[in-house]
């Protein structure tokens, strides 16, 4: 019995359009066939989300097929077959022997496909950023007549602006993680075992909200005294204690894209300094905010943010916030002063003003949003205050 076609995340014509976008920029860069190895540009063409990238994979696109082809491990194949949009004889599972072998893996695979298919003396682009140089190599070893050139991030800026339906569900995402944190403001209490929290808290990130359960977990971050200074360390095998601060960090997930957000605890009335840093975090957010317009830069915006921090006494090492959406960090713009990127309608970002102060205080917060045809729309609906337990 062959595998079935499992619900799609998205109609057909939406992947196609989204391969048409990127065969557009593949005639720019002057190549016929692509490469893409890295897993959230293969979610992104085909909608798959199953975890095989641990091991070589390729999505083949070729300006002269409608449909890609994939590569994957044989035992990974069936789940390509059964999330993919494409058609199951598309997906090629590679032998078991090509695994732990000192002197091929599945790019030898992914080579002989190109050539057996008339496709190894073309033009061919490679995510060569996220390629071991030993990979590149082979490639170019292998197929000598082709004339390889450089997709990196090509996928990814065109990732960067949303359509109508990736924004609806980065919506559901963002209502489940509203769900959690509502769960963990029922959950922290002192003596409350912050592993018996989170294992609530994560409870719900996959039963989901409003209907949508979770399709997968994404980072989960909490962080509680004496760790408040510490931005990605999980749980331990503490209990919360009256005056505990607690900084979450996690993101609903809906086929493979993510809203994140961040919101701070206090168990107890919270400190001095926190409502302090607190009073000047939202005040610089809503600044940052205010500065979102199609046609502004990403600098503005951390501009805004870090001038008016700066009014309260206070300052932020890192970025304000970064381009978000499969797999939660999307490795192109960046919320931070420099940044000329020019934020245009249905982008998306994650404005993190997580604030790691100095080794044993921080603060969290932060909202996902888009870029409106006027200024920002924010996915949560989350109070921005410290939540007090």
């Amino acid at each position: 019995m062959a595998m079935p076609k499992g619900p799609q995340a998205f109609p057909r014509a939406e992947y196609l359009r989204r391969l048409s976008t990127v065969k557009t920029e593949m005639e720019r860069r002057e190549m016929d066939v692509l490469v893409i190895s890295t897993p959230s540009n293969i979610t992104y063409l085909s909608g798959y989300t199953a975890k095989s990238g641990y091991v070589p994979q390729g999505l083949v696109i070729s300006l002269e097929e409608e449909e890609p082809t994939f590569l994957t491990r044989r035992q990974d194949a069936p789940a390509a077959m059964h999330q993919m949009f494409i058609a199951s004889n598309r997906v090629i599972g590679y032998p078991e022997a090509l695994i732990g072998n000192p002197d091929m893996d599945g790019f030898d695979a992914v080579i002989d496909f190109l050539r057996d298919n008339g496709l190894g003396r073309r033009r061919l682009g490679l995510e060569t950023k996220f390629l071991a140089g030993q990979s590149i190599e082979k490639f170019k070893r292998k197929l000598p007549a082709a004339t390889i050139g450089d997709f990196s991030n090509g996928v990814t800026w065109i990732r960067l602006t949303k359509s109508d339906l990736e924004l609806a569900v980065m919506r559901e995402s963002a209502a489940i993680a509203d769900a959690g944190i509502l769960r963990a403001k029922e959950v922290i209490r002192a003596g409350v075992r912050e592993a018996d929290a989170a294992a609530e808290i994560i409870a719900t990130l996959v039963r989901g909200a409003n209907g949508k359960p979770g399709t997968d977990l994404s980072s989960f971050y909490l962080c509680a005294s004496p760790r408040s200074a510490t931005p990605h360390i999980r749980w331990s095998e503490d209990v919360f204690r009256e005056g505990s601060q607690i900084n979450l960090e996690f993101g609903g997930v809906r086929h493979g894209y993510i809203s994140p957000l961040m919101r701070t605890f206090s168990v107890g009335k919270p400190a001095d300094r926190l409502r302090r840093v607190h009073e000047g975090e939202v005040a610089g957010m809503e600044a940052a905010l205010a500065a979102v317009k199609p046609g502004a830069t990403c600098s503005d915006i951390a501009v805004a943010f870090n001038s008016t921090l700066k009014k309260y006494g206070f300052e932020k090492d890192s970025r304000c916030g970064y381009a978000v959406g499969i797999d939660w960090l999307e490795p192109t713009a960046s919320l931070k002063e420099g940044d000329m990127t020019v934020l245009q309608p249905n982008m998306t970002f994650h404005l993190m003003l997580g604030n790691w102060i100095d080794e044993n205080f921080g603060y969290v917060i932060s909202e996902t949003f888009r870029v409106t045809d006027t200024g920002a729309e924010t996915f949560s609906r989350m109070p921005r205050e410290i939540f007090v337990v």
